[in-house]
Order: C-alpha cells, then sequence, then structure tokens
C-alpha cells in the first residue's frame, strides 16, 4: 500500500469540494487510512457516501464517529489484495510479478497441507531455470506493458499525482497564425525530411572524448580568443579605429573592449563589476561604474564595449555601453518550392518519469501523442535516465543505466515506427549513464534494427540541425536558469527571458557565462570549436526548469518547451509547425508558422 499524506488526501477533497478546518483533520484522516488500511481515494471515496448520508461536515468529532461505524466494519472484512490496487499497478510489470509470486507461494502453501491428486499437478514457479506461467505470460504480453519502461526498474509506486492531473491536451502558450491550423504531420510522410548537422560531420561532436586534461593557459587562450573576435565584430559594426586599453588615464572620452567579470566569488551586482581586457588592450582589469548607465544589462563573461571616462586608471565611468551583433540567417541557393506542405515538429524535453516514481508513464503518453498526430520530426532531449531522480541517486533499481536507457529507445522506436517520423535524440548532462561534460557528444545508438535506425538521429548537445532548409539551435543544458541567476539588469523594458536570449545570439554562444555553474563541468577547448553558434539560427530551443514560452527574439523564434514531468506532476511539451518562405530581399520572413506549448 502507498504510504498516505496529507496532500494526497487534500487532492481529493478539493476534487469534491470538501472543506476543513484546520490541517488536524488532515492528520486525523492519515492516521485512519494507515490503521484501516485504506487508500486516500479508497477513503475520501468512503466519506463522501458517509457524510452525505449523515449530513455532517468534515471534523475530528465526525471523523471519529465515521470511523467508528464504518471503517472499524469494514477494516475486519478486507481481502489481502484490492481490485484497485491492482489496477492501479497494472502498468509496472514488477507490481505485476510480485502478485503473482505472492498468489504462488498462497498456493504452495496450501498444497503442503493438501494430498494432490493424480492428476493435479504444482503451479510452477517464474524463475530463469523455470518457464513462467500461462498467467504470467498472459498478463506480460500486453503492448502497453512491453512497450512500458516501467519494467525496467523495481519501483512498485504508481504516479499518483500524475495520473489523477487536469488540463491534459491544453494549449498554454501559442504563437503565430493557429487559427485552424492543422498540427499533423505530411499527407505524404514517404516525401521525407532533409536533416542534417549544419556543421558537417567533419566539424561536429560525433565521439566520445577524453576530458578534465584542460590548463589554465588553455582555458586562458579560449577566453582570449572569444573576447578578440567579438570584439573585431564590433568594432567593425561601430566604425571605430581601435580600442584603448583599460587601465590607462586619459581626461577624454575612450571607448575599452573587455569582458565582464565580478571582483569577488559572490554573485554580479552594480557595485562589483569589473571589465576585463584581452592581451592587445593590456589584459588588466578595472572597476566599472555605472550610475551614468540610464538601462544596461550585464553577466559574467559578457564581451562589451563601453564608452567612458577613467581619468585615474583605476575606475571606469561607462557612459555607453554597446553589445554584441549577431551573426546572420541561414540562406539556401536551393530553389525553394511554394506548394510544399509545413513540417511538423515536436519537442519534447526530459525528465521522463514523475519525481515519486521511477515508471515512465510521461513517455507512453508522449509516445501516444507521437501516434495520434503524425509528427515528421520529433526532437527528444534528455535527461532519459534522470540522475537527480530521488531513486535513481538511491540506486533503487534493478538494472543497469546503461540498460534502462537502452530499452528506453528501443520502446520509442519501436512505439513511433508505425508514424515514420523522424527521430532526434540529444543527451543531457543530468543523463547519468552518459558523459559529464560540455559540449556533451551524442549517444550511442543501442540495438536497433537498421530500417529503423534510419529515421534515427543522436546529436551532441548543443548542436545546430538543418531541417529541410531551417536551422535550429538545440542545448538540454539550461542557459536560462544559469544566466537568470547572474544577470543584472537596469533600466531595460524587456522580460528577463527575452534579454538573456539575446545576449545568447548577440555572444554567439550557445552558453555565454563564466564562469558556469557548478553543475556545469566545461570543458573550454571543446567549447571553443563546439559550443559556439555557427549563425543565428531560425528557431532556438532551449528547455529549462523556468517557465515555458515562446518568443521571437531578433528574428529568432526561441521556445522552452518545458520539461514533461515537473516534479509528480504532467509537465508540457512543444509542437511547432515550420515553413521555409522564398528568398526575400526586402525583409527576412521567419519559417516559424506557428507555434504552441501543450500539457501532457
Amino acid at each position: 500500500m502507498d504510504l498516505p499524506t496529507p496532500e494526497n488526501l487534500k487532492l481529493g477533497l478539493e476534487m469534491f469540494g470538501i472543506s476543513w478546518q484546520d490541517d488536524s483533520v488532515l492528520d486525523k484522516m492519515v492516521e485512519q487510512c494507515i490503521c484501516s488500511r485504506n487508500q486516500p481515494d479508497d477513503l475520501v471515496n468512503e466519506w463522501v457516501v458517509y457524510s452525505n448520508s449523515k449530513g455532517v461536515k468534515l471534523t475530528i468529532d465526525a471523523l471519529d464517529q465515521f470511523e467508528h461505524e464504518v471503517l472499524n466494519r469494514k477494516s475486519k472484512s478486507k481481502p489481502r489484495f484490492k481490485k484497485e490496487e491492482t489496477y492501479k499497478r497494472t502498468r509496472d510489470i514488477h507490481g505485476l510479478q510480485e502478485l503473482i509470486k505472492a498468489e504462488e507461494e498462497e498456493d504452495n502453501l496450501l498444497d503442503a497441507y493438501s494430498t494432490p491428486s493424480k492428476g493435479s499437478q504444482k503451479r510452477a514457479l517464474t524463475t530463469p531455470e523455470h518457464p513462467q506461467s500461462k498467467r504470467s505470460a498472459a498478463l506480460l504480453a500486453s503492448p502497453g506493458l512491453l512497450l512500458s519502461p516501467a519494467s525496467f526498474t523495481a519501483s512498485q509506486t504508481p504516479p499518483q499525482k500524475y495520473t489523477q492531473r487536469g488540463g491534459k491536451g491544453e494549449v498554454v502558450v501559442t504563437f503565430g497564425a493557429v487559427q485552424g491550423t492543422r498540427w499533423m504531420g505530411r499527407k505524404n510522410p514517404g516525401a521525407g525530411v532533409q536533416l542534417e548537422l549544419l556543421e558537417g560531420p567533419e566539424d561536429s561532436l560525433k565521439c566520445s572524448y577524453k576530458f578534465m586534461f584542460q590548463r589554465l593557459r588553455d582555458v586562458r587562450n579560449v577566453l582570449t580568443d572569444k573576447i578578440e573576435e567579438l570584439g573585431e565584430s564590433l568594432r567593425f559594426h561601430l566604425n571605430l579605429e581601435e580600442f584603448s586599453p583599460v587601465s590607462l588615464p586619459a581626461q577624454d572620452k575612450i571607448t575599452v573592449l573587455g569582458q565582464v567579470c565580478c571582483d569577488s566569488n559572490g554573485k554580479l551586482n552594480a557595485q562589483s563589476v569589473l571589465l576585463e581586457a584581452g592581451p592587445e588592450q593590456g589584459g588588466q582589469q578595472v572597476p566599472v561604474d555605472l550610475s551614468e548607465l540610464k538601462e544596461y544589462s550585464l553577466f559574467p563573461g559578457q564581451v562589451v564595449v563601453m564608452e567612458g571616462m577613467n581619468a585615474t586608471g583605476r575606475k571606469l565611468v561607462a557612459s555607453k555601453l554597446y553589445e554584441g551583433v549577431p551573426l546572420p540567417f541561414y540562406t539556401s541557393n536551393v530553389k525553394m518550392e511554394t506548394d510544399d506542405e509545413p513540417l511538423n515538429v515536436l519537442v519534447a524535453c526530459g525528465p521522463y518519469t514523475p519525481s515519486d516514481s521511477l515508471t515512465f508513464d510521461p513517455l507512453l503518453d508522449l509516445i501516444s501523442v507521437i501516434v495520434r498526430d503524425r509528427p515528421d520530426v520529433c526532437l527528444l532531449l534528455g535527461p532519459f535516465v534522470d540522475s537527480k531522480h530521488e531513486q535513481i541517486e538511491k540506486a533503487q533499481v534493478t538494472e543497469t543505466f546503461e540498460d534502462i536507457f537502452s530499452r528506453c529507445l528501443e520502446s520509442i522506436v519501436d512505439g513511433t515506427k508505425g508514424v515514420s517520423c523522424h527521430l532526434v535524440f540529444v543527451p543531457s548532462q543530468r543523463d547519468i549513464h552518459h558523459h559529464f561534460i560540455y559540449p556533451q557528444p551524442p549517444f550511442s545508438l543501442p540495438k536497433i534494427s537498421p530500417d529503423q535506425a534510419q529515421r534515427v538521429t543522436v546529436v551532441p548537445d548543443p548542436c545546430t540541425l538543418l531541417i529541410d532548409g531551417v536551422t535550429f539551435g538545440l542545448t538540454s543544458t539550461d542557459i536560462l536558469f544559469h544566466m537568470g541567476a547572474e544577470e543584472i539588469s537596469c533600466g531595460t523594458v524587456s522580460d528577463r527571458f527575452s534579454r538573456i536570449l539575446k545576449h545568447m545570439l548577440t555572444q554567439r554562444s550557445y552558453y555565454p557565462l563564466y564562469p558556469p555553474a557548478e553543475e556545469v563541468n566545461m570543458d573550454y577547448e571543446k567549447f571553443q570549436s563546439f559550443g559556439q553558434m555557427p549563425l543565428t539560427p531560425d528557431l532556438l530551443i532551449v528547455p529549462s526548469e523556468l517557465r515555458y514560452f515562446i518568443k521571437d527574439v531578433v528574428g529568432c523564434v526561441c521556445v522552452n518547451p518545458g520539461r514533461l514531468t515537473k516534479g509528480q506532476v504532467g509537465g508540457t511539451y512543444g509542437r511547432l509547425l515550420i515553413q521555409r518562405s522564398a528568398a526575400s530581399e526586402d525583409k527576412r520572413v521567419s519559417p516559424c508558422l506557428a507555434a504552441q506549448v501543450v500539457k501532457i
């Protein structure tokens, strides 16, 4: 029996609109659940029947009378396994196996005290050495059970809050012309989808590598190159001849280039901002006075150009701030067919299990959505085996993490084989079975059939994908959360999400924050090669713990689809309608026709 909690009871009572005086009532009901061996839902249902028949309100005294008249009588004749409890556990194979084993042990015990007849035969135990019983085979042969990754673990706790969630299929965010939109894949899926890494096979991160061998000097060189590269683009954009050294005293206004950093190990604030120049500008650090700036948005690691006074050489009083310039968008020489059908893309990010259970019910529901809507491309981002899950941390599993992941991927591929959609898998640093490093190499494909492998693509984190001439920037690392905790601003009219996304595009990096968050294990040599944006993507997918959104930032449609689960309850996923438009010299048209974030 699942351990009852006040939250479970509260959810059930609110469903029936029942009010109570204080939380002591809930504590009393928890006690009654435990003593009477009742599930929280069963107790609430019994109370609804009792209170309606007696016309009483939910109080401590009424609960005492309810216990005396109802619970004590029913507990005397309670069966060992309730039908409802058995039904709730049908999606967990190990739960079924335990139930079958218990019944077999009971039969074996009865056989020991009875004389078997000639034709009788003891039920065979289900072990690797003995074939399983027909009943076991029938129960475990259900398609839903075989597909369910719930069988990967020893978890026997069904996700109660997830199964009782409301708002399934509710659209919570819309973007573009969604009226009358057909959220289905192309009518002719046989035409295929052209999908490839924009960088090309030779320039992309396609296999694991040795990390934790970088030297501080190498890290410094990477940061210096970043300052010089972005500085050169800013110098060209602002029509400047050269930058002044940051620490050289000057009586006139000067223009300096540098990287924003903090004067201590604490959080950046308006009084702790330093500007660190590159070697060509002296390589010194100077404190910055921001009091004369009417508007600014800064974070550690940001490369900026500042104009101001530095009369003593010890403090720069900034009067103007210039941020970076985004890269151009992708242009193709391929002729655009105007009658092409729009491309339907589904985006989902893990974890794919609720936090109170290791059953993959949310993933099963997502597979059902894929089968129903038949999208052309599914972008699935990790974590698939979440290292932050409580039962994973306690190692309450019966198989290796690699085996769990392999079966999970096989279930997704097999469950969508009739849809012919292209599956793209993006790893996460929270995937406990995979390399804990950023940039992160792609997954190794499990043993799937060659014909199914043709529609599966594994990519690194981060990466830039080219799908039918439309560029997608993908990263599963929660850069929004990390930068949101470090960014400071004043006088800006835009929201924080838009500012952070603009920083990513103008800094031309999937992770512009330096130093990185503690949970990010950065390899800067690989980051210089594989962590930068080769261009401004048409769409930027940035899943985060923060609230879901769809925003147009400097022409790039940025999507946070949320996570498929949020704690113990269901989360959200995204769906996009994409169509590359014909090139226009006057104005660029976004290929994202419409987009939505939907509750699972």
